[in-house]
């Protein structure tokens, strides 16, 4: 480090430095003036000292500029000029402050010390006699020590300025990085909510449109009988219903993200109860879906509405993944548990037999991934396996006991 500068203390180089190192210098100047115009006339100084002293005080205040950035060297450059010259007093004063402010502590004493050892003496150097050297040694060290200590307290006020500085800063990071979370967390919870209920309504759309497409194919190929008018205008009215509808869902998504936990009624959340609704539209695409539970009415209507609206995704990700992956196979819902046991959501369906050869209804494969997240948030696991012919997607909550 040059000059055993303290880097929590770095130099300063703007204008409002540099003019207060030209208003210091100034200072010095003139103090050392009226000092060495008060000693001339009482007559104390021998004539070497007296023509010495000017020269020297010059000196220690042009050095004055340079203490930012050479706190020590300027120190070593004073040193002579306050033990010998009256005139290098005011600006002795500011080296030694500027000692306490910039130096590490260890480099600042020693220095300190060696104004002390040089000074005392001085007085006898420069008056020729010891009748007052006890009374120059009181002044020199109450001088020198009044200016140490307005160093360190520039010192520890710099500091603590410096500290509240990087603390504001630290707070500031840290507040835009929870920002920064809180807002990652939205836009997962609004991708995981928009693809449960796109998924599932899209699938519907598509499993309509397939239907329509199949038939109108095999009727051009003579294979089977043409759509009626009526048939036509019945499958488009189901495609154009649950589009409707998964605006409107995508809505309630929205507004549900925006007041959740503002204490607004969560009745736009879904729960248990409409999982018949969940079913009788897979069913009414032709998905044979068999729906059981187990769980008593009462004791479900106690559960959290977040966890009314896990079940509900679980049981709608697992109808729509057997849409998507093998349509036409049954489909096994249940629901079990009971409170103090948990509850476990369980959906299983039969595999294909072969790799399907119409277009698959897309999907972004994110659907088990994002159901899991949700699962565990509610301090729950989610697992799925395809064993023995069949896919089986199981999610067990905790259910405290009342």
């Amino acid at each position: 480090m040059t000059n055993g500068l303290d880097p929590a203390l770095p130099a300063g180089h703007t204008c409002r430095d540099r003019a207060v190192d030209a208003g210091l210098f100034c200072a010095a100047v003139f103090l050392g003036m009226v000092v060495l115009g008060v000693v001339k006339e009482q007559g104390d100084l021998p004539g070497w000292a007296a023509e010495l002293d000017p020269l020297l005080g010059l000196v220690a205040c042009c050095a004055l500029w340079w203490r930012r950035d050479f706190p020590l060297a300027v120190a070593l450059i004073g040193l002579p000029a306050v033990a010998l010259a009256t005139s290098a007093l005011p600006a002795g004063a500011m080296i030694v402050t500027n000692l306490a402010l910039r130096l590490r502590w260890r480099r600042a004493l020693l220095m300190l010390g060696a104004y002390v050892v040089c000074m005392v003496p001085s007085g006898l150097l420069l008056s020729g006699a010891a009748d007052d050297l006890w009374f120059d040694a009181a002044f020199s060290l109450a001088y020198l020590l009044a200016a140490f200590a307005s160093g360190n307290a520039l010192r520890s006020r710099r500091l603590l300025v410096e500290r509240l500085r990087v603390d504001a800063e630290r707070a500031r990071a840290e507040d835009e990085r929870r920002l920064a979370d809180a807002r990652r967390g939205e836009r997962q919870a609004i991708a995981r909510e928009m693809h449960d209920v796109l998924a599932h309504r899209i699938s519907l759309v598509s499993v309509h449109a397939g239907a329509l497409a199949y038939r109108t194919r095999q009727a051009e190929a003579g294979a089977g009988p043409a759509l009626s008018g009526a048939e036509v205008a019945e499958s488009a009215e189901v495609i154009r219903g649950n589009a409707h509808q998964a605006v409107e869902e995508l809505q309630e998504v929205l507004h549900l993200l925006r007041a959740e936990g503002d204490g607004e009624p969560v009745s736009l959340l879904p729960r248990i109860a409409d999982i018949d609704g969940l079913v009788a539209d897979a069913r009414a695409t032709g998905q044979p879906v068999d729906f059981r539970t187990e769980l008593a009415a009462d004791a479900v209507r106690d559960l959290r509405g977040q966890m009314h609206r896990t079940v509900y995704r679980v049981a709608q990700e697992g109808l729509t993944n057997a849409r998507k992956h093998a349509p036409g196979k049954p489909v096994s819902l249940r629901l079990t548990g009971g409170p103090g046991g948990g509850l476990t959501v369980e959906v299983r369906n039969g595999l294909p037999a072969a790799p399907r050869t119409e277009a698959a209804v897309p999907g972004t494969g994110g659907g088990l991934t994002g159901l899991a997240e949700r699962v565990r948030l509610d301090g729950g696991t989610l697992d799925h396996t395809a064993t023995d012919g069949a896919f089986t997607l199981r999610a067990r909550l905790p259910w405290p006991a009342r």
